[in-house]
C-alpha cells in the first residue's frame, strides 16, 4: 500500500504534463488552420505552400521538444506507468546486486578498497574472476571492470575508480600489454602511487617479473604493435616502475596452485587494509627520492644492530611528511612499530603511555616519567620496533622516550625529526639527513597539482607560476598554502595574490616558521636572527661575527645555534644565507614592532623608510640599526641632526649617501 501510496503523485503529475502538452499542440495546429483557410480564400497558393512548410517544421519542432509519442491505452493507465517507470531501475539493480562494483556506483560517490588492473581476454573468467570473488567474501570492496575496453583513452569514471582506491592490484598476464586501454591504466595507477600515496601490489600471472620490467618476451612483440613514441615511453616506464614494486609471482608459490596463490593474496590483502596508514601528504611530489635516500642510512634487513637516524631541517620543508612515507615503506617489517607526533607539544608521560600501547597493544599504567623509561628498557629489549619521535626540541624528551640503543631488540631502529640539530648531536645520533627544499621541477608540479590539479599548469599561468615557486624557494609548506590559495583563481587574482605576498606574508606559513624564532632562547639569538634578516645576508661569516662582537652579541655562539635550528646557513664561500621565506619572516617580526611609523622600528632596511627619518629628522631612541644603500652618489644630503635622538644606534651602513653637518 505504501508503494502505491507514493507513486500515485508522480503519475499524476505526468499525466497532467502531457495533457498540457497536447492542449499547446491543438492550440497551434488550430491557429495554422485559420491562417490556411484565410489565405486559401485569397487564392494565394504560394504562402499556402509557404504556411505549409511552417506547419511541417513547427510540428517537428514540438515534437522534438515535447519528446512525446501518440498516447494509447496503455500508457495511459497507472499501472503500466507504474511498471514502466520501477522497469529501469530493475534491470540496473539487477547488475549491481552482482559481485562487482560498477562504474556508476562509484560515481554516486563510493570508494573503493582496492582496484584491480587485469586484461580481460586473458583472466577475466579465471584468474582475476576468482581473486575477485575471493577478495570480496573476505569483506573486501573490489573494482573490477566488467565491460570490454577498446581504445586508448580510459574514461573519467575509471579514473575516479583507481582515485578513490586504497590499494591497487595489477595482473600482470602475457598478453598484458598488448592492450593500449591496460597499459594507459597501469601509467595512472602508477602516477596515483606517487602522487596519492596509494599501495600497488604486482601479480605475475604465468609471466617471468623480468619480462615484464626490460618488455621481453611476449612484451616486446605487444611494443611492436604499438606506434605512439611519447605514449610508448610512458608505459615502458610504468611497466619497469610497476614491476620492480613487491608482489606476488604465480610460477613460484605453492607450485603454482591457484586456490592456495589467491588464498594468500587475499590475506595479505586484508592484513594491508588492517594496518595502520598515514595520510603522508595529498600530492606526494619528490617523496619517493627522499624516502630512497633515507632507507640507505636505515639499511633495513641488512643488519641485526639498532640504528638511530635523524631528520633536520627548517619548518615547513617536509621532514614530517618524510617521516611519515618512511613508515608506511618500513612498518610491516617490525614486530612493533610507533609513530609519536608533534612530540614538542605533549606531556612526557602521556607520549610514553603512547608508545608502550602502539608496541605491546596493552594500556600501561605509568606511574611517572622515570617508570615510563623504565618500562621502555624493560619491555622493549625483545622486540624489533619501528619508533619515530617527530618534531624534538629537546634532548630530555629523547632520553625519557627512547633512551639509547640498548633499550631494543635486534633490528630495531629509531627515527627523530627536529627543527633543532643540536638535538640530534646531543643525543650521539649515528647519522643525520639533512632535508632538502625542492628543486625547480618538483616545486613546479606540486604547485600545480594544488592550483589546477593537474601535474602542470595552464600556458596562461606559467610566468606567475614561476615567481610564485621563486617566493616559496622550493619550500613544501608554501608550495601547498599557496597552491591551495590560488586554487580556481583568474589571472588577475593571482597578480593581485603575488603582489600581497611582497608586503604582507602568509599568516599560515609564518606561523610555522616562526616556531624556531620563538624557541631562541635568550634574547641576544633573536636580536642576531633580526640584524641578519635586515642587514647581514650574504655577507662574510666572519665579517658578521666581528660586527655582532661589537654590538656585545657572543655572535660565534649565537649564530651555531641559528645554524643548528635551521635558521640560517653557510654557504662555500663562508658567506651567510638565509631562505627567503625566513627573511621575510624576520623581516615582518620588526615591521610588525610599529607597521605605521618606521621611526619606532628597531631595524630601518628599505631605503623609502630610511629617507622619510632622515629627511624629516625624525631619528628616535627606538632605532637600533639602519642602512641606506644608494646606486650612485646624489644631490640629496641628509643632515646629522637626524642621528641626535638615535642613542642606541649599534649598527650604521651608509653607501653613496651625502651628509652635511
Amino acid at each position: 500500500m505504501k508503494i502505491n501510496i507514493a507513486k500515485k503523485p508522480s503519475i499524476c503529475l505526468k499525466k497532467l504534463k502531457a495533457m498540457d502538452n497536447w492542449l499547446s499542440l491543438g492550440k497551434l495546429l488550430i491557429m495554422v488552420l485559420v491562417l490556411l483557410s484565410y489565405h486559401y480564400a485569397h487564392r494565394n497558393s504560394g504562402l499556402v505552400f509557404d504556411v505549409l512548410i511552417f506547419l511541417l517544421c513547427s510540428l517537428g519542432l514540438v515534437f522534438r521538444q515535447m519528446n512525446i509519442s501518440v498516447p494509447d491505452k496503455t500508457s495511459s493507465s497507472p499501472s503500466s506507468l507504474s511498471s514502466s517507470s520501477t522497469s529501469s531501475p530493475s534491470i540496473s539493480s539487477s547488475s549491481s546486486s552482482s559481485a562487482s562494483p560498477s562504474l556508476s556506483s562509484f560515481s554516486k560517490g563510493s570508494l573503493y578498497e582496492v582496484f584491480i588492473s587485469f586484461r580481460g581476454e586473458d583472466t577475466r573468467k579465471n584468474f582475476t574472476g576468482h581473486l575477485h570473488e575471493a577478495l570480496t567474501k573476505a569483506g573486501i570492496n573490489a573494482f573490477i571492470d566488467d565491460e570490454l575496453r577498446r581504445g586508448e583513452d580510459i574514461t573519467t569514471e575509471l579514473v575516479q575508480a583507481i582515485q578513490g582506491s586504497r590499494i591497487s592490484i595489477i595482473v600482470f598476464s602475457r598478453r598484458y600489454s598488448d592492450s593500449s586501454w591496460c597499459l594507459e591504466e597501469l601509467v595512472k595507477i602508477m602516477e596515483c602511487r606517487r602522487m596519492l600515496g596509494q599501495l600497488v601490489l604486482p601479480i605475475f600471472y604465468d609471466v617471468d617479473p623480468s619480462h615484464v620490467r626490460k618488455q621481453t618476451s611476449s612484451f616486446a612483440q605487444s611494443f611492436l604493435k604499438h606506434t605512439d613514441e611519447k605514449k610508448v615511453e610512458r608505459w615502458r616506464a610504468a611497466l619497469t616502475e610497476a614491476s620492480n614494486l613487491p608482489g606476488w609471482d604465480l610460477r613460484n608459490t605453492f607450485d603454482g596452485h591457484e586456490a592456495k596463490f589467491i588464498r594468500m593474496i587475499t590475506n595479505d590483502v586484508t592484513t594491508k587494509l588492517n594496518n595502520k596508514y598515514f595520510d603522508v601528504a595529498p600530492y606526494q611530489v619528490g617523496i619517493d627520492t627522499r624516502v630512497l635516500d633515507i632507507s640507505n642510512y636505515l639499511g633495513i634487513g641488512d643488519s641485526d644492530d639498532v640504528r638511530v637516524i635523524g631528520i633536520s631541517g627548517m619548518g615547513g620543508i617536509g621532514k614530517t611528511t618524510i617521516a611519515k612515507a618512511i613508515y608506511n615503506e618500513f612498518y610491516e617489517r617490525f614486530e612493533g612499530k610507533s609513530f609519536l607526533e608533534k612530540v614538542r607539544e605533549k606531556k612526557l608521560e602521556k607520549l610514553q603511555k603512547q608508545l608502550l600501547f602502539d608496541i605491546l597493544q596493552t594500556k600501561t599504567k605509568v606511574s611517572s616519567v622515570a617508570a615510563g623509561t623504565a618500562l621502555v628498557r624493560e619491555r622493549f629489549r625483545r622486540l624489533k620496533v619501528l619508533v619515530i619521535v617527530d618534531d624534538v626540541d629537546d634532548v630530555k624528551q629523547l632520553r625519557e622516550l627512547v633512551g639509547n640503543c640498548h633499550f631494543f631488540g635486534p633490528g630495531s631502529r629509531i627515527i627523530i625529526t627536529t627543527k633543532n640539530e643540536s638535538v640530534l648531536k646531543e643525543f650521539a645520533i649515528q647519522k643525520i639527513y639533512r632535508a632538502k627544499v625542492m628543486d625547480r621541477e618538483e616545486a613546479l608540479e606540486l604547485l600545480s597539482w594544488h592550483a589546477f590539479r593537474s601535474s602542470s599548469c595552464p600556458s596562461q599561468y606559467l610566468a606567475l607560476e614561476r615567481e610564485v615557486v621563486n617566493y616559496c624557494g622550493g619550500l613544501s609548506l608554501a608550495l601547498e598554502v599557496l597552491g591551495s590559495t590560488l586554487f580556481k583563481r583568474s589571472v588577475d587574482e593571482w597578480r593581485s595574490i603575488l603582489d600581497e605576498l611582497k608586503i604582507i606574508p602568509r599568516g599560515e606559513i609564518q606561523a610555522q616558521l616562526k616556531i624556531s624564532y620563538n624557541e631562541l632562547n635568550d634574547n641576544y639569538k633573536r636580536r642576531i636572527f633580526l640584524d641578519i634578516a635586515c642587514f647581514f645576508i650574504g655577507m662574510d661569516k666572519n665579517d658578521v661575527i666581528q660586527i655582532l662582537d661589537g654590538c656585545g652579541f657572543y655572535a660565534t655562539t649565537g649564530i651555531k645555534v641559528l645554524l643548528d635550528r635551521c635558521l640560517v646557513t653557510i654557504n662555500r664561500e663562508n658567506k651567510i644565507m638565509m631562505h627567503d621565506l625566513l627573511r621575510y619572516m624576520g623581516r615582518d617580526i620588526v615591521h610588525a614592532e610599529n607597521p605605521d611609523f618606521p621611526r619606532e622600528r628597531s631595524r630601518l632596511w628599505r631605503p623609502e623608510d630610511v629617507n622619510d627619518v632622515l629627511i624629516d629628522k625624525f631619528g628616535t631612541e627606538k632605532i637600533e640599526g639602519l642602512a641606506l644603500n644608494l646606486p650612485s652618489l646624489e644631490n640629496t644630503s641628509f643632515s646629522t641632526k637626524a642621528f641626535k635622538n638615535m642613542k642606541r644606534l649599534r649598527l650604521l651602513q651608509l653607501n653613496y649617501v651625502r651628509l652635511t653637518g
